[in-house]
């Protein structure tokens, strides 16, 4: 078989809602990249009877199995079926939480689904991604001051999603598109409690996602839309008013969405240090 071709089972089994194993997974799975993972998620696994049944799912696609059982018999289950079958079995929280236990000197209480409680923190999430989603694009700048980040591009450069995914950590995120010929609102410059942050990215690649939006709806008389110098005449004043005001520079034409936001929080937490070009 051509190892382009290759694919294997991955079943992960979790008592909540296999959340953390899909993360996991994916983080291990980019390490391979001519291997493919059909993924099985079992979620909600609480009882022996949806145990049993998940256990016939794996003896008929046999491969990885990834778990997070906090019930002692279930996971101990588990892993006798799994060793019966001669497949590999890893209880993926479990080097972790005996780190956990050796340093703090005390055993976890397990917790179903904890992360999942509707706690504070999890209100919080939804509040900011309320704001965010109705201060997409520009819109409701009159409380901009609300905001824990600004965000500011010229189109195309990922604002919309990096907002999203910010307001998915808990952060209010506004984004304000920068439009040639057309000033800031001036509740961006005034504000004085966010955090601002421009996005950028290389002409070509602005002019590529751009080219594909202008196919997409039809609009073939856009060509000063898509073209390349003029692109990289908006980069350069999105570079002079972030020079102005001291902001930031993310460039974003090789980092996926989770690598800008990670660079714009650990710029946010350190707003002490000079302006920079991350």
């Amino acid at each position: 078989m051509d190892i382009q071709q290759r694919t294997f089972h991955l079943h992960m089994i979790s008592d909540a809602t296999g959340e953390t194993l899909s993360t996991i997974a994916k983080a291990v799975g980019v390490q391979y990249a001519q291997v493919r993972a059909i993924e099985h998620l079992h979620p909600l696994v609480r009882s022996r009877r949806e145990l049993d049944r998940v256990v016939k799912d794996v003896e008929a696609a046999p491969g990885i199995v990834l778990y997070t059982l906090f019930n002692r018999e279930l996971a101990d289950a588990l892993e006798q079926s799994c060793k019966r079958l001669n497949l590999p079995c890893v209880a993926a929280l479990k080097p972790i939480l005996q780190v956990f236990e050796s340093y703090l000197g005390t055993p976890a209480t397990p917790t179903v689904g904890g992360q999942h409680v509707l706690d504070a923190e999890y209100f919080r999430r939804i509040e900011a991604l309320n704001f965010t989603m109705v201060h997409d694009d520009g819109h409701l700048p009159e409380n901009l001051n609300d905001a824990d980040i600004i965000l500011v591009g010229i189109s195309r450069t990922s604002k919309t999603p990096t907002s999203i995914y910010l307001a998915n950590r808990g952060f209010k995120t506004a984004n304000v598109p920068l439009v040639p010929g057309m000033k800031l609102p001036p509740q961006v410059e005034q504000q004085t409690n966010a955090f601002v942050v421009a996005l950028v990215a290389s002409p070509e690649r602005i002019a590529q996602v751009r080219q594909n939006r202008v196919i997409e709806q039809a609009h073939g008389h856009l060509e000063e839309y898509v073209d390349r110098d003029a692109i990289a005449a908006e980069i350069a004043q999105t570079r002079q008013l972030c020079a102005r005001h001291g902001w930031p520079i993310i460039d974003v034409t090789r980092r996926s969405i989770e690598e800008t936001a990670a660079a714009i929080l650990r710029l946010y937490h350190d707003r002490e240090a000079p302006a920079l070009e991350a």
